[in-house]
């Protein structure tokens, strides 16, 4: 057997040496911070060092449950998480089944190219461009929203706890649908073309093309990366949510990630912090085993 994977590793020394630096990524900022998950277990000395502080097993941990911020923490991070997965999941496959449907090569990388373009621009920007367009008094979209009185006029978009989430959802799905529908859009490219001009011998419409060809086509893909998501159900991106944060919308904002930095770094208690942090974890793990067990029993597709 060692002469056997000696001989496979000689064959392919090329693609281990391009998968080399991935795997490197992968050992020190994955597996080497997990050395440090002892933390959430020890009283925190600043001259003893990570490992050097009194064992207090599951203290920090009973604590957060125990504090008024563990239900409000705990139903905000679900709250944007399932609202992002239920709007955000679905875009980018509808925006992949419309791409593929344009037939001027043109005219698709104009649409491709477009739809590409948010991505591209950091959190930071990001924040910023919503601030100008959703400012109370000179916003050209929070002016438009009330001028056709779907929002109130006295109505502070980035200061209401209602309209967070919408905001933060909906600006969300702008900024990574289409880069997220680049994984369907190959998926749908690898359909044989025999099977559209047989869906056309059998007089099937464009919707029935799409409902009888292309989804079963990308029924595994998307299964896969459904999994992935519930995977990250609690694990909202601190960046934005802290950028998008003040004391208006408070009440609806404080996610896990944020009180994490706020209670572990700005505080200074950095055990609690990294047992709340684990905890998130812990949470996102079973939720993922869960899914891939259940897909795996009802439609046979999973990640192992």
């Amino acid at each position: 057997m060692g002469r056997k994977r000696l001989s496979a590793l000689k064959k392919d020394w090329q693609l281990w040496l391009m998968i080399l630096p991935a795997l490197a990524y992968i050992i020190i900022f994955c597996y080497g911070p997990m050395y440090g998950v002892q933390l959430a277990f020890r009283r925190y000395d600043f001259s003893k060092g990570i490992t050097g502080g009194d064992w207090v097993g599951l203290q920090y941990f009973i604590q957060y449950f125990d504090s008024p911020m563990f239900w409000t923490t705990l139903r905000n991070t679900f709250v944007i998480s399932f609202f992002t997965l239920v709007c955000g999941f679905p875009a980018p496959i509808i925006l992949a089944l419309v791409i593929n449907s344009l037939k001027q090569k043109k005219l698709k990388r104009v649409v491709q190219t477009a739809v590409y373009m948010p991505y591209f621009i950091s959190t930071v920007v990001l924040v910023a461009i919503l601030q100008i367009l959703l400012s109370p008094t000179t916003g050209v979209v929070s002016n438009l929203l009330k001028n056709i009185h779907l929002v109130p006029q006295s109505i502070n978009l980035l200061g209401n706890s209602s309209a967070f989430v919408p905001v933060y959802v909906l600006s969300g799905v702008w900024q990574s649908a289409g880069w997220n529908s680049i994984i369907f859009i190959a998926a749908l490219s690898s359909v044989d073309s025999q099977l559209y001009d047989a869906a056309k011998v059998d007089g099937a419409s464009r919707l029935k093309q799409v409902i009888h060809v292309e989804l079963p086509a990308l029924v595994p893909t998307i299964v896969i990366l459904l999994i992935m998501n519930i995977g990250r159900v609690l694990s909202v991106g601190f960046e934005k949510v802290f950028l998008m944060q003040n004391d208006l919308n408070l009440a609806v904002s404080e996610v896990i990630s944020t009180y994490v930095f706020n209670i572990g770094v700005q505080s200074g208690q950095f055990s609690f912090g990294s047992a709340v942090g684990l905890f998130n974890t812990i949470i996102n793990f079973v939720f993922l085993i869960a899914a891939n067990t259940i897909s795996r029993k009802t439609a046979d597709i999973s990640l192992v």
